[in-house]
């Protein structure tokens, strides 16, 4: 994960310090969580307690949302098991994953603009052939496509398995200065873009408004997140 500078809201529209205390369950104690039992909403920013864990039932669908720059892809790399509690495989969705593949190939010595649709499809292929299998699956989201949202939400109701968020909340200080360590970065215009999508979800879920067809959320500032230590899916 990047250094940590500061813990405050994404957007500042997020119900948040002594005024959200109506809006934000009891923080759990460090260990394992199980979101979406006992509380729909497991608000973990500022709190003294960070779980190492959260355990999720085999088969279920997580998304991992942020501003580009929040540490998606950093944690999705360092928590989500191979394999869940009945050996089944567990998908790891990340389109940076299948943008990194192709610039190993024949198509790196040019602009990743040229070849980018090419990335998005085979991505969101990956992403169908997960759903499909019926096991556990964790996605990387910017928070900006609330179409794949509602498509993981029909894939999780046909299928009879939750589906989850998990909201990395960081200052847009913190994730611009990810994007630039990194190298990688997006334009001012979308990064506006995405601030607001994510200010919203933030809000909405600290706010105990999922989106629908989400069962639980998480929301994580950094600390919370750099206390992680695992997904278990069983």
């Amino acid at each position: 994960m990047h250094s940590e500078t500061a813990f405050a809201t994404t957007s500042g529209v997020a119900p948040h310090g002594p005024e959200a205390a109506a809006h934000r369950p009891q923080a759990a104690s460090p260990g394992v969580v199980r979101p979406g039992r006992g509380a729909d909403v497991l608000d973990l920013r500022d709190t003294g307690g960070h779980p190492a864990e959260l355990h999720f039932p085999a088969g279920d669908l997580v998304v991992v949302s942020g501003l580009p720059g929040s540490g998606k892809s950093t944690l999705m790399h360092r928590i989500v098991p191979s394999l869940d509690g009945r050996g089944a495989a567990v998908h790891r969705i990340d389109s940076q994953d299948v943008r990194e593949l192709w610039e190993r190939g024949r198509l790196r010595a040019l602009p990743y603009g040229i070849y980018r649709p090419l990335v998005r499809a085979a991505h969101y292929a990956g992403l169908h052939r997960a759903l499909r299998s019926g096991d556990s699956v964790v996605v990387h989201d910017c928070g900006t496509l609330a179409w794949v949202r509602r498509w993981l939400a029909r894939s999780a109701r046909r299928g009879g398995r939750g589906l989850h968020l998990v909201l990395l909340d960081v200052p847009p200080q913190v994730a611009l200065s990810g994007q630039e360590s990194r190298g990688r970065g997006v334009s001012g215009y979308a990064f506006a873009r995405h601030r607001g999508a994510v200010g919203r979800l933030v809000g909405a879920a600290a706010s105990g408004r999922l989106p629908k067809g989400v069962g639980s959320a998480v929301l994580l500032d950094r600390r919370a997140a750099s206390a992680l230590e695992t997904f278990r899916f069983g």
